[in-house]
Parts: C-alpha cells; sequence; structure tokens
C-alpha cells in the first residue's frame, strides 16, 4: 500500500510540472534538404541573458546531435519567443446560500480562488529557411515555470523542454 501511495506521489509530481508541445510544419518541406543552422541576431526571446544562454547551448547539443551543424552561412535560421504568465490557481472554496420554503427557493454560490497563481511559459521555435525566407516548421511549448528555481534547475528544464520540443524533428513521412 505504501509503494501505491509513493507512485502516486511521484506521478502526481511529474503530472504538474509537464512539458506540452504542439507542433505544425509545411508537408512539402524536404527536411534532408536542412544542414545547417544559424540563430537571428535580432531574436527578442523575452529570456533572461543567462536562460537565453542555457537554452541555447542545449539547442546547439540536440540539433548537433540530430546531424545539424552551426554555420554563418545557414540553410536554416531559427527564431526563438516565449511568454511568461500567470494563471489562476486550480483551487476553490464554494460559499453557497440557499433558503427554501413555501414552493420558493433560491440560491448564491461563488468559488474563491485558494493559493497562488501558477506561473507558465511558453516558448516558440520557428525554422525558417534561408534562402526562400518562408517558415518550414513550428514547436510551442508550455510549461511550468519557477522564478527563484536555482541555475542547474533552470538548465534541467530548459534541456528536458528542447528534448521534447526537438523530439518531433524532423517530421516523419506518413506514406
Amino acid at each position: 500500500m505504501k509503494y501505491l501511495l509513493a507512485l502516486m506521489v511521484v506521478l502526481l509530481m511529474v503530472s504538474c510540472n509537464a512539458i506540452r508541445v504542439n507542433y505544425d510544419y509545411d508537408e512539402e518541406t524536404d527536411f534532408s534538404a536542412y544542414t545547417t543552422y544559424h540563430y537571428y541576431a535580432d531574436m527578442e526571446t523575452g529570456l533572461s541573458e543567462l536562460d537565453l544562454k542555457r537554452l541555447l547551448g542545449a539547442m546547439d547539443i540536440a540539433l548537433q546531435t540530430k546531424g545539424l551543424l552551426f554555420s554563418e552561412e545557414p540553410d536554416m535560421w531559427i527564431n526563438i519567443k516565449s511568454n511568461t504568465f500567470r494563471t489562476q490557481p486550480n483551487n476553490t472554496v464554494g460559499v453557497g446560500v440557499g433558503g427554501t420554503g413555501r414552493s420558493v427557493g433560491g440560491g448564491v454560490s461563488i468559488g474563491i480562488p485558494v493559493g497562488q497563481a501558477n506561473l507558465q511559459r511558453e516558448i516558440q521555435f520557428d525554422f525558417v529557411d534561408a534562402k526562400k525566407n518562408m517558415l518550414f516548421w513550428q514547436a510551442s511549448s508550455s510549461s511550468s515555470f519557477k522564478e527563484n528555481a536555482l541555475p542547474i534547475e533552470r538548465e534541467r528544464m530548459l534541456k528536458e523542454l528542447v528534448d521534447k520540443v526537438l523530439a518531433k524533428y524532423p517530421p516523419k513521412r506518413k506514406i
């Protein structure tokens, strides 16, 4: 029984910190034509300078693992944008007042938020053909974010995010 409880706690912790990714791409694109990459010089990522350095380091490792090379004259440009926002807390307390009598009824109920708002971060990755200047692949990620996380935690989370984002690049051809 205690093992089941421990498993449930671990699953709950993992599910609360999930990274969700949505993908889109041009089906006509020949992804094998892209062997080199570079980042836009004027990216306005919305990330701190240190987080951007961590993210680009994780991107470089992941892309080079996929056989892509960093180049000054790339086949594709990469643009990264992010947005951080607070979501409403999921926990609420309901308060209700009601009455009835002599065929008359009524009621009032409100939900009062309990706890702090959750901090979420969306990061969008755009891969743009350098010759045509056209977007051919895009991934949008959404995950929870802790402002006061230690640098090692931030690096681990950004590496995990990059791995999940690039897991489906290049997309598999459907026959």
